[in-house]
Order: structure tokens, then C-alpha cells, then sequence
């Protein structure tokens, strides 16, 4: 039987974000609907738990930022200081005109699959106790859903 992360190994985990996978219904990009969880949760809760903290406007929130060639900040401003039914609309007139989605999402679906990113995932793997799962949990994204139980 495949292992499963040790419970605590990543520190909490919340399963209540969204894949990383899931595109945003607007634009197409993929884990926009994760970064968008992620503002929710710290305006509603104050701060995300400490293992989430630390990639927070960082990582992959940091990554898709630059591709659209915003600030993480204003992208959480926007989030935070909208209702549900005009987030899409200030979201739109923050992005370019061209988000470049099927750019940004090749890129993001690969990430990790560099011989130092397979380095990453590896000792990441062996840290959860699921060394087993090296050579399956192939990118960042999979490692993600991994640790939040959505890959078995």
C-alpha cells in the first residue's frame, strides 16, 4: 500500500483550499482560485497556520503574480476589500488585458520538474515519510495535493 504523509510532518494542513488544478472560472489560470482561498482565509481567520504562512505572497502566489506582472499585495486587496460578485470584474481590471493562461499554466503544471526541483520534492517526500511516492508525486502542484489528500 502507497504511504501517506506523516499527520503534522508539513505542519497543518487545510483542506479547505482548492487544488491547485482548479482554473479560475474568468480567467483560466490555474491555482488563481488557491491564491484567492488563501486571501479569503486570512481575512476571515487573521493569518493562515504557520505552514501555509511561510509561502504566503511567496511560492507559487509570488510566481503567478509576476506572470501578470502584479503585486501578491494588490491581487489580496482586491480579494479582501471585494464581494463575491465583483471580484472577478476588479480582478480583470487589475490583470493585463492577455493573463496568457496556457502560458502560465505549462508553467505551473511543471513546476518541480527540474533536476533541482526533483531534489525538492524528493527530500520533501522523505520528510511527509513517503519516499515510496518519489517518481509519482512529480511537481509542486502534485505535492500539494498530496499533502492535502486530494492525490491517495
Amino acid at each position: 500500500m502507497p504511504s501517506r504523509p506523516i499527520p503534522g510532518s508539513t505542519g497543518e494542513v487545510l483542506t479547505c483550499l482548492p487544488s491547485p488544478y482548479v482554473p479560475h472560472g474568468a480567467t483560466g489560470l490555474l491555482y488563481l482560485p488557491r491564491f484567492i482561498a488563501k486571501c479569503r482565509y486570512v481575512q476571515r481567520h487573521g493569518a493562515l497556520p504557520a505552514s501555509y504562512a511561510k509561502n504566503y505572497k511567496r511560492g507559487l502566489d509570488r510566481f503567478l503574480c509576476q506572470h501578470l506582472g502584479v503585486d501578491p499585495a494588490a491581487v489580496e486587496a482586491i480579494v479582501q476589500g471585494s464581494a463575491e460578485a465583483e471580484l472577478d470584474a476588479r480582478l480583470l481590471a487589475l490583470f493585463p488585458a492577455d493573463v496568457r493562461a496556457a502560458q502560465w499554466n505549462r508553467e505551473l503544471v511543471q513546476k518541480g520538474m527540474t533536476a533541482a526541483g526533483q531534489e525538492f520534492l524528493t527530500e520533501a517526500l522523505t520528510k511527509m515519510g513517503c519516499a515510496d511516492r518519489v517518481g509519482e508525486i512529480r511537481s509542486v502542484p502534485d505535492l500539494l495535493d498530496f499533502d492535502e489528500g486530494r492525490i491517495l
